[in-house]
């Protein structure tokens, strides 16, 4: 796997990046920050985590 995007919504909010079997987040949105670095098992669970993570920062805004 090479480098890939991950959008939530249509909008890019980071990269992942293949790291020693791994895929290492980098974000590039503020809302994402919090996982920034973070490092997933599958591309699958990265984008739950956002998709998780996105949802929970706005039912908190609300």
């Amino acid at each position: 796997m090479n480098k890939q995007v991950i959008e939530h919504a249509g909008v890019p909010v980071g990269i992942a990046i293949p790291d020693e079997g791994q895929l290492r987040f980098i974000a590039v949105k503020f809302s994402v920050f919090d996982l920034d670095q973070r490092r997933f098992e599958t591309l699958g669970q990265l984008q739950k985590t956002v998709r998780h993570h996105l949802l929970t920062e706005t039912a908190h805004a609300a």
